[in-house]
Order: structure tokens, then C-alpha cells, then sequence
């Protein structure tokens, strides 16, 4: 499978007010590996980043001004992503910055482009819900290094959201790792489908094991004042 991390740096926050995209990094995944094949473009949005996005990226006026137009780099922009799944942190955002790019140049959507789009703090959120879940925060919680991200940059952030994305989905990894050392391909999922009932062995929790539980349930019908749902015992049916 051929995915793409992708981010993008704007003058701004709005694409509707007529902010534009500045930065584009895109870093390849093929089959879970980052194969090196990135995709890395400085653009001229032809107007200033707003001063609160300037102190983000840091890209001035000056240094985009002799910079490709949105127009110059869009086929070559959009024969990369062809046909990828790509994903995005915030991926609403960038999306509609890209779309109000092609809709300037009369092309179809972004997402027509390509087979799919993940959005990675959606993900995050719905793995740690309640906690922070931006690009830093997930860096922390997955022990990669990010020190030397002073500034937001879109390959950087691409490559760094390529390392979370990989983390947050390395129960995915595993499930094919462990079922993919056969000789003969298919063979570790047949003999999983084939294994007998009787055969596996269910190990039952011991006295001390069920004493931890019940303490911890106690713990939660206290913090909820009630009774929680794991011990709601089913109604029984008129005909049992």
C-alpha cells in the first residue's frame, strides 16, 4: 500500500479570506516503510503571511518571493500524491487549503485526486480521548524526538507525523509481522482459521486476580454513585 504523510505551511488560517499555501512536504510510505521518495515545495502565494502564522513557519516574503506558483507546481504536486492514501494532521484544514488551490486553477477537489484521506488527530483523539493530541504532544507520548523542531516546517512536520502515524497504528505492524513468517503465503492465517476450539487454553483468574477486580470496580460505583455497567446483570428472559 503507497501512503502519503503530508503537511502543508499557509500565510494564514482562512483560505476563504484568501490566505494560500506557502509549503507543501509530503514523505512516502510503502507498505508501512518510509521509502525516501519525499515530495518538498516552497511556493509563492503571492500576498504576506499573517504575522502570528509567520511566527509559526518563519518563511518570509522575501525568501518565497522567486518561489514557484501554486500553478507552476500542480501537476507535479498532484502525479505524486495520484492514487495515494494520504495522511494529514488536521486534515480538514489542509484539505480545504489544497481545494482552494484547485478550485483557483479550475481542477476537481483534492481529494478526487486520491484514494483516501486519514485524518491523524481524529485518530489520536479517539485512541487518547481527553489528552492533548497535537504533533508535539503525540512526539512526548510516543518518545519521539521533535527538539529539533523550533519551527513548523512541512517536510519536517510530514516526516515527524509519519514516525506518530506508524506509532499510533503499530498494532496494524504487528498483526502482519506475526502472521507473515510462513514459507508458503497464507499458510500462518490457515492454520490460525484451522486452530481447534479445545485446543486453546483459557486460563481463569485466580482469587487474588478477581479480589484486584472487585476493588477496582468498587472504586469506579463510587465515583459514579451508582452501579457501573460491568456488573448490570442481563434481565432474564419469560422463557428461561
Amino acid at each position: 500500500m503507497r501512503q502519503i504523510v503530508l503537511d502543508t505551511e499557509t500565510t494564514g488560517l482562512n483560505a476563504r479570506s484568501g490566505d494560500r499555501i506557502i509549503e507543501i512536504g509530503c514523505v512516502e510510505l510503502l507498505n508501512r516503510q518510509v521509502t525516501g521518495n519525499n515530495l518538498h515545495l516552497y511556493i509563492n502565494p503571492e500576498r504576506d503571511s499573517e504575522e502570528g502564522a509567520l511566527a509559526v513557519h518563519g518563511l518570509t516574503t522575501e525568501f518565497l518571493s522567486d518561489k514557484p506558483k501554486f500553478a507552476q507546481i500542480s501537476n507535479e504536486f498532484i502525479e505524486y500524491v495520484r492514487d495515494a492514501e494520504i495522511i494529514i494532521h488536521n486534515a480538514t484544514f489542509d484539505v480545504g487549503f489544497l481545494d482552494a488551490e484547485f478550485k483557483l486553477l479550475g481542477l476537481p477537489p483534492f481529494k478526487e485526486h486520491v484514494s483516501n484521506v486519514i485524518d491523524s488527530l481524529q485518530m489520536a483523539k479517539e485512541i487518547h480521548p481527553g489528552r492533548r493530541n497535537s504533533l508535539d504532544a503525540l512526539c512526548d507520548r510516543y518518545g519521539i524526538s521533535n527538539a529539533h523542531r523550533t519551527l513548523h516546517g512541512g517536510l519536517l512536520d510530514a516526516a515527524l507525523l509519519a514516525e506518530v502515524y506508524l506509532a499510533l497504528t503499530r498494532g496494524q505492524n504487528s498483526l502482519t509481522m506475526d502472521l507473515g513468517d510462513s514459507d508458503e503465503d497464507g499458510a500462518s492465517l490457515a492454520e490460525l482459521a484451522l486452530t481447534p476450539l479445545a485446543d486453546i487454553i483459557v486460563k481463569p483468574a485466580g482469587e487474588e486476580e478477581i479480589g484486584l477486580h472487585e476493588a477496582l470496580l468498587d472504586g469506579l460505583d463510587k465515583q459514579v454513585k451508582g452501579a457501573c455497567v460491568w456488573r448490570a446483570v442481563p434481565a432474564e428472559t419469560e422463557n428461561s
